[in-house]
C-alpha cells in the first residue's frame, strides 16, 4: 500500500484526529515476522503538519474498518485517556457460525493470556483474567450464520473473537478461535469519540470491504443497519 492508496482510506479529519478505514490483512504495528505495516505509510497522512500522525488504538491484522489516529502528542494523550476509560464507543460487524438464540444480550467473561509466547498470542476465558464485557445484537440470520453487531465495552486484545468463540458462535474465518476458512469476517463498523467537551462525539462509519459485503448480501435487508 503506497501513499496513493492510504489517503483515499481517510474517513474523517480535523486538527486533532484522523479516522481511516484500515484494510484487512495489513498489520497496524510491526511483528516478529517483519513485512509491511500500516505504520510504514503514516507520513502520507501529515496534511501539512511537521510530524506524522500516530495510531491511538489497535485493530487485528485481519480486521478492517475504523482506526483512530492522533495528529500530534497532545491529541494522542487525550485519545489515550478516552480509550483507557472505555469512553470511545466502538461497534463492529461480524458474521458468526451458528449464532445466539436470543436477539440481543451481552457476554461478561474475564479474559487472560493463553500463552506466554508473544509469537503465539491468544487469550482464553480465565476467572483470574481481566474483566471483559461485550454487548451484542443480531442484525440478520442466513444459512446457519448470524450477522452480528458487537460492542466491546472493555477493550481487551482479541476480546470479540474470544468472546464469540466462548459463546459457541465463532466468527467466520477466525483461524485462531474458530475453524478458519476464508477471510475473517470482522469489521470495525463505527466509532464515536467524545473528544470535544462542548460538542457531540465525532461519529464515523466505514463500509465493509468487498469479501464481507458479498457475504452480507445473502442476509435479508435490515432497516436498522
Amino acid at each position: 500500500m503506497g501513499p496513493d492508496k492510504i489517503v483515499p482510506t481517510l474517513l474523517y479529519r480535523d486538527a486533532l484526529v484522523l479516522v481511516i478505514d484500515k484494510p484487512a490483512g495489513l498489520p497496524v504495528h510491526p511483528g516478529r515476522g517483519g513485512g509491511p505495516t500500516l505504520a510504514d505509510h503514516l507520513d502520507a497522512l501529515r496534511f501539512g503538519l511537521p510530524r506524522r500522525p500516530e495510531i491511538a488504538h489497535r485493530l487485528d491484522r485481519e480486521t478492517s474498518g475504523c482506526l483512530v489516529l492522533g495528529r500530534h502528542r497532545q491529541a494522542l494523550a487525550r485519545l489515550a485517556t478516552l480509550f483507557a476509560a472505555n469512553r470511545v464507543a466502538k461497534r463492529y460487524w461480524a458474521v458468526v457460525e451458528g449464532g445466539p438464540a436470543a436477539e440481543a444480550g451481552e457476554i461478561d467473561l474475564p479474559l487472560g493470556p493463553a500463552s506466554a509466547d508473544p509469537a503465539e498470542w491468544r487469550v482464553r476465558v480465565d476467572p483470574a483474567g481481566k474483566p471483559s464485557l461485550t454487548r451484542w445484537r443480531v442484525l440478520g440470520r442466513a444459512s446457519g450464520t448470524a450477522w452480528m453487531e458487537l460492542e466491546p465495552v472493555t477493550g481487551r486484545t482479541h476480546q470479540l473473537r474470544a468472546h464469540c468463540a466462548a459463546a459457541g458462535w465463532p466468527i467466520r474465518g477466525d483461524r485462531v478461535y474458530g475453524a478458519g476458512n476464508g477471510p475473517l469476517l470482522l469489521h470495525a463498523r463505527s466509532v464515536a469519540i467524545p473528544l470535544y467537551p462542548k460538542k457531540a462525539p465525532i461519529a464515523v462509519e466505514a463500509e465493509p470491504p468487498g469479501p464481507m459485503r458479498d457475504v452480507l448480501m445473502a442476509f435479508p435487508p435490515t432497516p436498522s443497519c
